[in-house]
């Protein structure tokens, strides 16, 4: 029988998705991206966003994981700008997910990955 995850859970599943992304990013040399402790609340609130989104939505494609994202920020008041510009809401991923660098679209696809995983083991029977 597969465990019900808490809201803990959903907590540690968006923390280890967090780490994984800002290891992901570094190894492209953005170094922008700061630990889950001290990320801003928004930073947060986003990533725990998109792990309740992947795990309503199992069947859910990379591409569905950067539009529900693209959605969260837009009504959170973020638009597109070349750079990560957080006091002024903007980014350079607040564009279509095909427009996306190659780069920028494996970063959805390990954040998925990671979200479902991590559910998985922690679902198990004597897991988690």
């Amino acid at each position: 029988m597969e465990k019900k995850l808490t809201e803990g859970d959903i907590s540690m599943i968006a923390h280890i998705a967090h780490e994984t992304n800002k290891a992901y990013c570094k190894t492209m040399g953005d170094d922008s991206q700061p630990p889950w402790e001290t990320c801003p609340d928004w930073q947060r609130e986003s990533a725990i966003a998109g792990v309740k989104y992947h795990l309503k939505n199992p069947g859910a494609l990379a591409s569905d994981s950067h539009n529900n994202w693209y959605v969260h920020e837009y009504a959170d008041g973020w638009s597109y700008g070349p750079v990560k510009d957080p006091e002024n809401k903007r980014h350079p991923c607040m564009i279509p997910f095909a427009e996306l660098s190659l780069e920028q679209q494996i970063k959805d696809h390990v954040f998925r990955s990671v979200v479902h995983g991590v559910a998985a083991f922690m679902q198990e029977p004597g897991e988690g």
